[in-house]
């Protein structure tokens, strides 16, 4: 039986966590503040600390070198309120502090409490879903329960996400667990003239136009019995789009050039950058269109929202360049604590190019690698990031700055902001005010 000491001001929290520590068979003790903290430690010996980042009257940090002094040191587990809030403190207070991030399962208490940790890489091990797609964080596992469902039915489907995001695998992943026997075709929508999109999607006859030399199949034929993927959509031109329209209403082609009508049965599978407002307001689809290919949208989340899914990713761009280049590359914690608090405007695309950039800079002969001396790439966008992590910023910088980060990503509502950093409303105001702040009314 272990004694641990729980500092937290979230009533609610601790409630929940003393009843699964006492039912793991431990005794816990709470307090609200560093000072009740601070005065549990001068009466009693803890063998575990659990501590949150964030406290009433000042951070858990600040308890760091008491914990240190005391005849019998307690391990100690941070309590975080959000991924991004942990990856700063991960570089403030160093590699030897454990982490939790609320919402808190049961199963991670118990095994923070057990010393019992997952395998720390080991780069073989890491799950690619349907055989293609990276990740466990709650957006991915989302992501995949809608894959898992539409695959089981015949419905056209619209993936909606910002360049990068991933969105060609994305529609791979659900023909593949479709296990339809046809094939999986892709083909590009923004990619082709005005003149020739009619010919890539339906096809053309025999000297239908100059060059024709043969007839050919359109990607519809050629997806016959699995599933077309027609990616950038919203970039074809609006005066075809009525034929894609009867195309997808009659289930049947005609080839450019020719009159004969060919029944066609695919899935389809279409994919854009712009939102669900952009492609409304701007026109650039049919809505008749729209409700066609979006029978099932599915929104695929950027990687500054699954930013503990960066660390799965690196590992496995860089083990898929050391296949290719027989190279023995590996990672540092400290350089994946780097990328992973990037925002990567450029998502997956911008993380692979990267990682690859770095490996090919780095020294062939060794496993270390060296990362350029900027992640910004020129294409990406001016980003509000949790703030840069730099020697001799104090406790209380990095604080205040996570706060207004936060206040400033949800417009100012302290109430979210509160929700997002794991504190309480009350702490956050009270923070506010020790800044000289209150004007960012919810």
């Amino acid at each position: 039986m272990l004694t641990i000491l729980l500092v937290d001001d979230d009533t609610e929290f601790t409630d929940v966590a003393c009843t699964i520590i006492e039912f793991l068979g431990h005794e816990v003790l709470t307090a609200a503040t560093l000072e009740e903290a601070r005065d549990w430690l001068t009466k009693e010996t803890f063998d575990h600390v659990l501590l949150d980042f964030m406290l009433p009257d000042g951070s858990g940090a600040h308890l760091f070198n008491e914990l240190d002094a005391l005849p019998k040191q307690p391990r100690v587990t941070l309590i975080t309120g959000h991924p991004s809030v942990k990856e700063v403190i991960k570089g403030l207070c160093g590699p030897n502090i454990d982490y939790l991030v609320k919402p808190i399962q049961r199963e991670e208490i118990e095994a923070v409490l057990s010393k019992k940790k997952k395998p720390k890489t080991d780069e073989d091990k890491i799950t690619k879903h349907f055989d293609l797609l990276i990740g466990e964080s709650p957006a991915m596992k989302e992501l995949y329960k809608l894959i898992s469902r539409v695959s089981k039915t015949s419905a056209n489907v619209m993936l909606l996400g910002e360049s990068g995001v991933g969105k060609e695998v994305v529609a791979a992943a659900i023909h593949r667990a479709s296990e339809s026997e046809g094939p999986y075709i892709a083909t590009n929508c923004g990619a082709f003239s005005k003149e020739l999109i009619g010919s890539e999607l339906f096809g053309h006859e025999k000297g239908a136009f100059t060059g024709a030399v043969g007839k050919k199949e359109g990607v519809f034929e050629q997806a016959e019995g699995g599933t077309l993927f027609l990616d950038e959509i919203t970039e074809m031109p609006i005066d075809m789009q009525p034929n894609l329209l009867r195309v997808l209403e009659n289930k049947v082609v005609i080839r450019v050039g020719g009159t004969k009508t060919i029944p066609v049965n695919c899935r389809v599978v279409s994919a854009t950058n712009r939102t669900m407002e952009e492609i409304a307001q701007s026109k650039v689809l049919r809505e008749d269109i729209y409700f066609r290919l979006a029978v099932f949208p599915i929104t695929i989340p950027p990687l500054r929202e699954r930013k503990e899914d960066i660390p799965l990713l690196a590992k496995t761009f860089i083990e898929e360049f050391n296949k290719d280049n027989g190279a023995s590359f590996k990672w540092e914690e400290a350089q994946l604590s780097t990328l992973q608090a990037y925002d990567w405007p450029g998502n997956v695309r911008e993380l692979r190019h990267f990682v690859h950039r770095a490996a090919i800079m780095s020294d062939p002969n060794g496993a270390t690698l060296e990362l350029p001396k900027t992640i910004e790439s020129p294409f990406a966008q001016k980003q509000s990031t949790t703030p840069a992590l730099q020697a001799g910023r104090t406790i209380e910088d990095v604080e205040k700055e996570l706060i207004y980060a936060t206040l400033e990503k949800v417009n100012g509502n302290k109430t979210m902001a509160a929700d997002m950093l794991g504190i309480s409303t009350k702490t956050l105001y009270n923070r506010l005010h020790a800044y000289g702040d209150l004007s960012k009314d919810d």
